[in-house]
């Protein structure tokens, strides 16, 4: 079990980690300052200007990833629908870390980043890109792999 939770943690928070570079890049911020985000939300806003706060952003990112595989490898195989149909369960466990993610974890810490306040003002456009690039995330670079690499790891 700990190979599994292993592999799925390293495999799906790289994934997870590219994507926010890449669609925050998109968007004009650099690596550093999705880190030093990341790092705010424990740590408070002096992560912006902490030498440290990239590298904390970066631990803090995959110790939340960390949790994320670890509760699904240790669940997974109590359920063997899960395990016979990975795809599926992957993107339904996607959706449940967005969902953790966005309606409770970053509005307790960001109350203005609840979500139908986190886009007031915003075009539908705007709405369907933020929201569809974060579900990307979730589903398919970081549920679909944790999903995947547990299944494969209960194939004997």
């Amino acid at each position: 079990m700990a190979r599994t939770i292993v592999i799925a943690w390293l495999v799906a928070g790289t994934l997870d980690i590219i994507s926010a570079f890449v669609f925050a890049g998109m968007a004009g911020a650099t690596p550093t300052r999705v880190l030093q985000f990341v790092a705010s939300g424990p740590f408070g806003d002096g992560m912006y200007e902490s030498a440290v706060g990239a590298s904390l952003g970066l631990l803090t990112h995959f110790a939340i990833m960390l949790a994320m595989a670890a509760a699904y490898v240790a669940i997974a195989p109590n359920f063997s629908a899960v395990l016979r149909h990975p795809i599926v369960a992957g993107l339904l466990y996607g959706l449940l870390l967005w969902v953790i993610m966005y309606w409770i974890v970053r509005p307790l810490r960001w109350p203005e980043l609840w979500p139908p306040e986190a886009y007031t003002g915003d075009s539908v456009s705007e709405i369907a890109w933020s929201v569809g690039n974060a579900l990307f995330s979730h589903c398919i670079l970081v549920g679909i792999p944790i999903a995947w690499i547990t299944a494969r790891s209960q194939r004997v």
